[in-house]
Protein backbone atom coordinates (compact mmCIF):
# COMPACT_ATOMS: atom_id res chain seq x y z
CA UNK A 1 0.00 0.00 0.00
CA UNK A 2 2.98 2.25 0.86
CA UNK A 3 4.25 1.62 -3.14
CA UNK A 4 1.19 2.25 -4.48
CA UNK A 5 0.98 5.74 -2.06
CA UNK A 6 4.14 6.52 -3.68
CA UNK A 7 3.32 5.97 -7.01
CA UNK A 8 0.44 7.84 -7.37
CA UNK A 9 2.17 10.85 -5.79
CA UNK A 10 4.95 10.49 -8.30
CA UNK A 11 2.44 10.66 -10.54
CA UNK A 12 0.56 14.06 -9.05
CA UNK A 13 3.78 15.08 -8.80
CA UNK A 14 4.30 15.51 -12.45
CA UNK A 15 0.71 16.38 -12.99
CA UNK A 16 1.90 19.22 -10.92
CA UNK A 17 4.82 19.63 -12.54
CA UNK A 18 3.07 19.73 -16.06
CA UNK A 19 0.27 22.24 -14.63
CA UNK A 20 3.23 24.26 -13.73
CA UNK A 21 5.10 24.68 -17.00
CA UNK A 22 1.61 25.57 -19.19
CA UNK A 23 1.90 26.44 -21.59
CA UNK A 24 5.20 25.46 -22.55
CA UNK A 25 5.86 21.81 -21.38
CA UNK A 26 7.55 18.86 -22.21
CA UNK A 27 5.59 17.05 -25.07
CA UNK A 28 7.34 13.37 -23.88
CA UNK A 29 6.70 14.22 -20.37
CA UNK A 30 2.42 14.69 -21.18
CA UNK A 31 2.68 11.79 -23.40
CA UNK A 32 4.51 9.00 -20.95
CA UNK A 33 2.66 10.68 -18.19
CA UNK A 34 -0.81 10.40 -20.10
CA UNK A 35 -0.18 6.43 -20.85
CA UNK A 36 0.66 5.88 -17.32
CA UNK A 37 -2.59 7.57 -15.46
CA UNK A 38 -5.35 5.11 -16.52
CA UNK A 39 -3.43 1.38 -16.18
CA UNK A 40 -1.76 2.72 -12.62
CA UNK A 41 -4.94 4.11 -11.35
CA UNK A 42 -6.78 0.90 -12.52
CA UNK A 43 -4.62 -1.52 -10.89
CA UNK A 44 -4.28 0.13 -7.40
CA UNK A 45 -7.60 0.54 -7.02
CA UNK A 46 -8.53 -3.05 -7.73
CA UNK A 47 -5.56 -4.20 -5.08
CA UNK A 48 -7.08 -1.52 -2.52
CA UNK A 49 -10.90 -2.87 -3.70
CA UNK A 50 -10.07 -6.30 -3.09
CA UNK A 51 -7.68 -6.47 -0.36
CA UNK A 52 -7.25 -3.66 1.67
CA UNK A 53 -11.22 -2.23 1.86
CA UNK A 54 -12.00 -5.84 2.73
CA UNK A 55 -9.92 -5.92 5.51
CA UNK A 56 -10.43 -1.90 6.73
CA UNK A 57 -13.90 -3.65 6.83
CA UNK A 58 -13.44 -6.65 8.83
CA UNK A 59 -11.16 -4.60 11.38
CA UNK A 60 -13.47 -1.54 11.51
CA UNK A 61 -16.70 -4.55 12.10
CA UNK A 62 -19.59 -3.08 13.67
CA UNK A 63 -19.17 0.50 12.83
CA UNK A 64 -21.33 2.41 9.96
CA UNK A 65 -19.03 5.29 9.57
CA UNK A 66 -16.50 3.16 9.19
CA UNK A 67 -18.83 0.87 6.03
CA UNK A 68 -19.42 4.30 4.68
CA UNK A 69 -16.40 5.34 4.30
CA UNK A 70 -15.49 2.08 2.10
CA UNK A 71 -18.08 2.87 -0.14
CA UNK A 72 -17.41 6.92 -0.14
CA UNK A 73 -13.84 5.69 -1.52
CA UNK A 74 -14.91 3.19 -4.27
CA UNK A 75 -16.96 5.90 -5.33
CA UNK A 76 -13.93 8.06 -5.71
CA UNK A 77 -12.18 5.06 -7.44
CA UNK A 78 -14.91 5.37 -10.34
CA UNK A 79 -15.13 9.31 -10.14
CA UNK A 80 -11.07 9.63 -10.38
CA UNK A 81 -10.73 6.80 -13.29
CA UNK A 82 -13.23 8.89 -15.22
CA UNK A 83 -11.45 12.50 -14.43
CA UNK A 84 -8.21 10.14 -15.38
CA UNK A 85 -10.05 9.79 -18.78
CA UNK A 86 -10.05 12.97 -19.45
CA UNK A 87 -6.49 14.35 -18.19
CA UNK A 88 -5.23 12.03 -20.48
CA UNK A 89 -7.16 13.26 -23.09
CA UNK A 90 -5.56 16.31 -22.72
CA UNK A 91 -2.58 15.49 -22.07
CA UNK A 92 -2.64 12.89 -25.04
CA UNK A 93 -3.57 16.10 -27.26
CA UNK A 94 -0.59 18.65 -25.97
CA UNK A 95 1.92 15.58 -26.43
CA UNK A 96 0.83 15.46 -29.87
CA UNK A 97 1.81 19.07 -30.96
CA UNK A 98 -1.58 20.45 -30.28
CA UNK A 99 -1.41 24.20 -28.79
CA UNK A 100 -2.60 24.72 -25.53
CA UNK A 101 -5.51 26.97 -26.07
CA UNK A 102 -6.28 27.90 -22.24
CA UNK A 103 -3.04 27.38 -20.82
CA UNK A 104 -5.17 28.45 -17.20
CA UNK A 105 -8.16 25.69 -17.83
CA UNK A 106 -6.02 23.02 -18.17
CA UNK A 107 -4.07 24.00 -15.60
CA UNK A 108 -7.14 23.72 -13.31
CA UNK A 109 -8.16 20.26 -14.98
CA UNK A 110 -5.04 19.05 -13.84
CA UNK A 111 -4.69 20.28 -10.51
CA UNK A 112 -8.20 19.41 -9.58
CA UNK A 113 -7.15 15.48 -10.51
CA UNK A 114 -3.94 15.53 -8.56
CA UNK A 115 -5.28 17.38 -5.60
CA UNK A 116 -8.37 15.21 -5.58
CA UNK A 117 -5.91 12.06 -5.74
CA UNK A 118 -3.71 13.67 -2.74
CA UNK A 119 -6.91 14.10 -0.59
CA UNK A 120 -8.07 10.30 -1.22
CA UNK A 121 -4.13 8.95 -0.13
CA UNK A 122 -4.58 11.32 2.78
CA UNK A 123 -7.76 9.73 4.04
CA UNK A 124 -6.41 6.49 3.31
CA UNK A 125 -3.22 7.47 5.36
CA UNK A 126 -5.10 8.60 8.70
CA UNK A 127 -7.96 6.36 8.95
CA UNK A 128 -7.68 2.92 6.68
CA UNK A 129 -4.18 1.87 6.91
CA UNK A 130 -3.81 2.75 10.65
CA UNK A 131 -7.07 0.29 11.38
CA UNK A 132 -5.29 -2.38 9.26
CA UNK A 133 -2.52 -2.21 11.32
CA UNK A 134 -0.01 -0.59 8.52
CA UNK A 135 1.91 2.59 9.99
CA UNK A 136 2.80 5.00 6.82
CA UNK A 137 5.11 7.86 8.17
CA UNK A 138 4.05 9.63 5.06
Amino acid sequence: MKCAHGEKLQLCDALEKIADSLPWVDRLKCLSTANAIVPLLRSIHQYEERIIFPTYEVAAAGSNANLASTRRLRAEHVEDECFAGEVTEILLAIGRSETVKNAEAVGFMLRGFFESVRRHIAFEREHVLPMIGIVDAG
